[in-house]
């Protein structure tokens, strides 16, 4: 099972020992520090790099936990939960899918099982994403 959490705005994905940093980071990251070599620039050509460990690396939580695997994972997740116009993970989408409201963060531990991200149905994704978007 693929797990995804954040590390310094972006996604942080996990899939069978691969790690994917999805989205652009929102605040300055030490990836040495994170276990990883500081990757290639993430932009809108490339909304996900895979990131080569340097040492031991985790993800920190809040998680949620996905059943797809492999290339099809930061795939989904930029599909999923980017700003098209800036390559920056939406926190909206990102607090709905942990089950938090607007005004909360979203659990401060643990995993959320998000197994039914990947199954929705990509039409249905993009009017949640639109609702969830749109500017009041």
């Amino acid at each position: 099972m693929a797990r995804v959490g954040r590390l310094a705005g972006a996604l942080l994905a996990e899939t069978r020992g691969e790690f994917y940093l999805v989205g652009n980071t929102k605040v300055p990251c030490d990836f040495v520090a994170a276990g990883f070599e500081r990757p290639i620039e993430v932009d809108g050509r490339r909304p996900f790099v895979r990131l080569s460990r340097c040492r031991p690396a985790d993800i920190d939580q809040p998680q949620i936990a996905l059943d797809i695997e492999g290339d099809a994972l930061p795939r989904l997740l930029a599909n999923a939960f980017l700003i098209e116009r800036t390559g920056s993970v939406s926190e909206r989408l990102w607090r709905l899918v942990l089950g938090g409201s607007e005004d909360e963060s979203g659990p401060s531990a643990g995993v959320v099982d998000a197994r039914w991200l990947g199954d929705i149905p990509q039409p249905i994704w993009r009017i949640v994403r639109d609702t969830v978007l749109r500017c009041t």
